[in-house]
């Protein structure tokens, strides 16, 4: 039996009752496009994260007081004799080969006040140096200078959120803002850069370090340090030797510190755990639907196999062997279902693309996951194809022939 003879037979048979074809392949395409559809949304979900940790900083380390819990990923307070992270503990980094730049820092949250209007958000003190530690740039003015720093300014640079909040349409450069009853000129705006989920460069404001300390916070303690090694093939060895660099400065045991330092690929392999077991739990519960059409595929191919008794039998009679009859039917549930799974990926691939123009969120469809479809689809044919055609090769000829 020529090949061209089984598909032949198959569009035939698959196009004389196009309904029950049509509604059959549903099933795989609402399947296989819900598969597609989720799977497109975790994939660009963890592109997303990647690039926005990226952004945070070029090879960034991040130095913390208190020590990371085994299983819980979260800092907790420190057991030695320094409880908080130091101005000495900056200039022990600075001295580490391969570190690039070093950016101390101190968070707080402020209530923000001008001319009537307020906000209440994340200021942090600054070192020039934080500029190109994060990968921030200036729209407007100037960034936190050493000078700054040396002399207690009492100066501001702006997120465009913030900004936008106080003043509106009006240049807040030169301007004074009130924190914490203390006043405090504009000197800069930033570009916007968007939020990487944790942290938002765009609601906070910059200040110099010294002054958060002294005037603001009234505490010489950092809430942490970044870290920027010169190239990512130093970033292991620039943390081992930070380690060792901070537990001597700390006078603590390295296996037990009262600090914790992680990098980039800690974080972001942490996040995309998330978003992998996350992607696996939408696909699975969205594979329940090909399953559903699979059984489908099944219903529709034995009640093929008894329609079409005599013909089977009929063929028999003339010579058809059982592997010519079982590859009949096993060629038509194949072909229904990587029919219904090309149409399923289109479909997905379009949910995908609406999904982000309304939603806004990210997605990304993948070549893995089409190839991904088109196997499972054809699996699918294969598996519940395969027990109607068992059954259609084995009907005794004799019988078919005198079935009504």
């Amino acid at each position: 039996m020529r090949i061209s003879d089984i598909f032949h037979e198959t569009y035939t048979a698959l196009s004389g009752n196009k309904a029950r074809s049509g509604l059959t392949m549903l099933g795989i395409v609402i399947g296989i496009s819900s598969v597609i559809a989720m799977i497109s949304i975790g994939q660009g979900a963890s592109s997303q994260i990647q690039s926005s940790i990226e952004g945070l900083g070029s090879n960034l380390l991040t130095v913390m007081p208190g020590t990371i819990e085994p299983g819980r990923g979260v800092v907790s307070s420190g057991r030695g004799s320094a409880q908080t992270l130091t101005d000495d503990d900056v200039n022990a980094l600075r001295d580490i080969p391969g570190v690039a730049y070093v950016s101390p820092e101190l968070q707080r949250r402020f209530q923000i006040v001008y001319s009537g209007n307020n906000t209440n958000t994340t200021l942090i003190g600054v070192h020039p140096d934080y500029a190109e530690t994060r990968n921030i740039q200036v729209a407007a003015g100037s960034f936190v200078t050493d000078a700054h720093v040396r002399g207690l300014g009492r100066v501001v640079v702006l997120g465009p959120t913030v900004a936008e909040d106080l003043f509106g349409d009006e240049d807040p450069i030169g301007k004074t803002v009130r924190v914490d009853r203390v006043n405090m000129k504009v000197i800069g705006v930033l570009e916007a850069k968007g939020s990487a989920g944790f942290f938002n460069p765009d609601d906070t404001v910059f200040v110099p370090l010294s002054t958060m300390q002294k005037i603001l916070a009234g505490t010489d303690s950092l809430s942490t340090i970044s870290v920027s090694v010169e190239n990512k093939e130093l970033m292991a060895q620039v943390q081992a030797e930070a380690m060792f660099v901070l537990a001597a400065e700390h006078r603590v045991d390295i296996e037990n510190p009262d600090f914790s330092i992680v990098s980039q690929a800690d974080i972001l392999g942490a996040l995309t755990q998330v978003t992998d077991t996350f992607t696996l739990f939408l696909a699975a519960v969205a594979s329940i639907s090909l399953i559903v059409g699979g059984i489908g595929i099944m219903n529709m191919m034995l009640t093929t196999v008894t329609e079409r008794t005599r013909e089977i039998g009929l063929r028999k009679a003339v010579g058809a062997k059982k592997r010519h009859i079982s590859l009949q039917f096993l060629t038509e549930a194949v072909v229904l279902t990587f029919v219904g799974g090309a149409i399923g990926i289109t479909f997905g691939w379009l949910i995908s693309v609406g999904i982000a123009a309304i939603a806004g969120i990210t997605t990304k469809v993948s070549f893995s996951a089409i190839l991904l479809a088109f196997g499972v689809s054809t699996a699918i044919g294969i598996v519940f194809g395969y027990y109607p055609a068992r059954r259609a090769a084995s009907l005794n000829p004799i019988e078919a022939l005198r079935y009504e």
